[in-house]
């Protein structure tokens, strides 16, 4: 089976078309990727929720779109493939690989491949260098938790608010108590539950495994997530990638606001694209932890700087009438490989 295997933003996985997969799908999914196993030692998955991700991706029907792309998170140490989110990372190499693919013909300079993301029903617009009609993957652009350097590549998300819990606070609130737990509820392109991290007697500086070591911590954070799930209308969420859950605390490094976001039983090493997206509109809202703690700039476009573990992600928010009505963030991607995957 051909497919192309790529880095996005932060993230790793395979890239397919929607055309080339057979009938049993997930199953090859699986096989393809090496779950269930921990080590996903007979596949090309990395044994890390961030490198065991698939984009499939086809020419779009719809009025105004290049192509529609499903993003699908396969499980490590279960058979289980899920479509229950969206990945705001793997994106950062659809534009790219729908033009390898020849789904969308290359302009000279820059290509912008307007993205109907499956997951969500939302739109996003990815511009891709494309110097002499074909993809440039070089450059200089930087992102944190990605060694060297490459093209950059922007992208533009707008009407992401409720895109999986049907409205930006499922709520209604901007702060609800969950386990005696001051929590926001929101979703601007992906379902989160923003917590201060002093409500569970932590720092927020940690590294990822000092967190992942904390029992207490993990059983709190599980707790609130299965309790959050059908307050945001998500449903039963135990077997559910989303939400996803960030303990925030004052910024250290000079930006808005730093986080620690578990994505839900492991730590991550950054942020994901719409998570931070997602943060930095909860540090807009009125009320809530991540707004009692966030430093934010004056005017209608914000620049927000959303700090992680291993660096930070800068998310631009347009507001209209006081709410955000569209973020844009800056990422890159490299093609791996182009080749054939035997299953």
């Amino acid at each position: 089976m051909r497919c192309i295997w790529m880095r996005g933003g932060t993230s790793k996985g395979g890239y397919f078309l929607a055309d080339d997969l057979p009938e049993d799908r997930d199953g090859f999914l699986l096989r393809a990727l090496g779950s269930p196993d921990p080590r996903q030692i007979d596949g090309m998955g990395g044994a890390d929720p961030l490198t065991s991700k698939v984009a499939i991706v086809k020419r779009s029907e719809r009025p105004g779109v290049d192509i529609d792309y499903l993003f699908l998170q396969i499980f490590i140490n279960e058979p289980i493939v899920s479509d229950g989110q969206n990945c705001g990372n793997i994106l950062a190499g659809v534009g790219q690989f729908a033009i390898e693919r020849g789904l969308v013909k290359a302009s000279s300079g820059q290509t912008e491949v307007r993205i109907f993301m499956e997951n969500t029903g939302q739109i996003a617009t990815a511009k891709v260098e494309t110097p002499d009609g074909r993809v440039n993957y070089s450059g200089e652009a930087r992102i944190d938790g990605v060694p060297g350097t490459s093209a950059p590549v922007p992208i533009t998300f707008a009407d992401t608010a409720g895109s999986s819990c049907g409205a930006l606070l499922p709520t209604g609130n901007a702060q609800d108590l969950i386990e005696d737990v001051e929590c926001t509820l929101i979703d601007n392109g992906m379902p989160c539950v923003i917590m201060l991290a002093s409500a569970f007697g932590i720092v927020g500086t940690e590294t990822p495994e000092e967190l992942e070591g904390n029992s207490v911590l993990r059983e709190k954070l599980e707790a609130i997530r299965l309790k959050a799930g059908p307050m945001m209308n998500l449903g039963d969420v135990v077997k559910k990638s989303v939400p996803k859950m960030t303990m925030v605390s004052a910024a250290n490094a000079g930006g808005a606001i730093s986080t620690r976001t578990f994505i839900p039983h492991k730590c991550h090493d950054a942020i994901g694209v719409l998570g931070a997206v997602s943060v930095a509109t909860a540090c807009l809202l009125p009320e809530g932890p991540a707004a009692n703690l966030a430093i934010v700039p004056d005017g209608n476009e914000k620049l927000l700087s959303i700090e992680h573990p291993t660096g930070e992600m800068s998310v631009i928010a347009t507001l209209k009438d006081g709410t955000v009505a569209n973020a844009a963030v800056l990422r890159t991607a490299r093609k791996l490989f182009d080749g054939f995957i035997f299953v």
